[in-house]
């Protein structure tokens, strides 16, 4: 084990740093704050194959298939988080995108003493999701040696599955096993082998890049506006009202109408605004551009 960790830059020992216990909190505050500013540049390097990993996983999505983020400790919970975030932002049902931490929703909270390690766990998470050819596995693994992330990726790849690998080490196991690998090399970090840093900043960028690009590739957007926001509260259904306004520029009124009419679907009732349709016909509309709403208004106004 130790042999292995000293192959990996994300648990390289930093000398320098030493005596960073004894240094001036602000100065500290410096050293995190520029350690940081380098990880952008880091998942930069990276844009080719993280950009054709989302084309792969939005062409599955398409046809009905799941994006699946499996991964232990940091890693999972960072794909739990995604995962939970996109009913709200894109409307997704429950079970489109889904987060698979190691060791249960237990884990998300306190350790779960060698869950991580377990190729067979994995599989048998994935098997409880019944994951099919049509769907997306993403397995997250700062190290890319995780056992847990590795096997998920090499039993959703038998199975058909699409299979995308995220990383901060070169040469990985969890890339050698996915159809896309993705290694955000962002080195040592401030605290040796605290993952939690770079590496967890890294791999959460690249996650709101699979999930949100994904999303505007299936129609979840209307320009960058979140036209499939779900208004589950308030604040949400203001947001609805804003949206509708800065998509069609139409006063209040028409808006609160539309929205009335169209049981608060901010995409529908753009379509009735801008495509000068009813709401069942805006719903039929959609539905034959698969959610896209452009497609939807050029057959409105065609």
């Amino acid at each position: 084990m130790a042999t292995e960790f000293d192959a990996l830059t994300t648990e390289a020992y930093r000398p320098e740093l030493a005596e960073i216990d004894q240094r001036p909190t602000l100065e500290i505050a410096r050293l995190m704050n520029a350690e940081d500013a380098g990880v952008p540049g880091a998942v930069a390097a990276e844009l080719p194959r993280i950009a054709a990993a989302i084309d792969a996983a939005a062409a599955r999505m398409a046809r009905g298939g799941r994006l699946l983020y499996l991964g232990a400790g940091t890693a999972g919970r960072l794909g739990v988080l995604d995962a939970s975030e996109c009913p709200p932002t894109f409307n997704t049902g429950p079970n489109e995108v889904i987060g698979l931490i190691a060791g249960g929703p237990d884990a998300l909270v306190s350790a779960v003493e060698g869950a991580e390690d377990s190729r067979q766990l994995a599989a048998a998470d994935l098997d409880g999701r019944h994951v099919t050819a049509d769907d997306v596995v993403v397995g997250i693994s700062a190290s890319g040696r995780t056992p847990y992330a590795v096997g998920a990726v090499e039993h959703a790849r038998a199975r058909g599955a699409l299979t995308i690998g995220v990383s901060c080490n070169a040469g990985s196991p969890l890339a050698a096993a996915a159809e896309h690998g993705i290694e955000v090399v962002v080195g040592p970090e401030l605290i040796t082998g605290s993952t939690r840093l770079k590496a967890g900043t890294a791999q959460k960028l690249v996650l709101n890049m699979i999930s949100t690009i994904s999303m505007i590739r299936l129609g979840k957007t209307y320009g960058n506006l979140m036209v499939d926001v779900r208004a589950s509260n308030d604040k949400l259904r203001a947001r609805s009202r804003r949206i509708v306004h800065l998509a069609t520029g139409a006063p209040a009124e028409v808006i609160e109408s539309a929205l009335t009419a169209t049981g608060g679907e901010v995409k529908h009732a753009i379509l009735t605004i801008l495509g000068g349709v009813d709401a069942p016909t805006a719903g039929r509309l959609l539905s034959q551009s698969h959610g896209h709403l452009r497609a939807a208004l050029t057959a409105a106004r065609g």
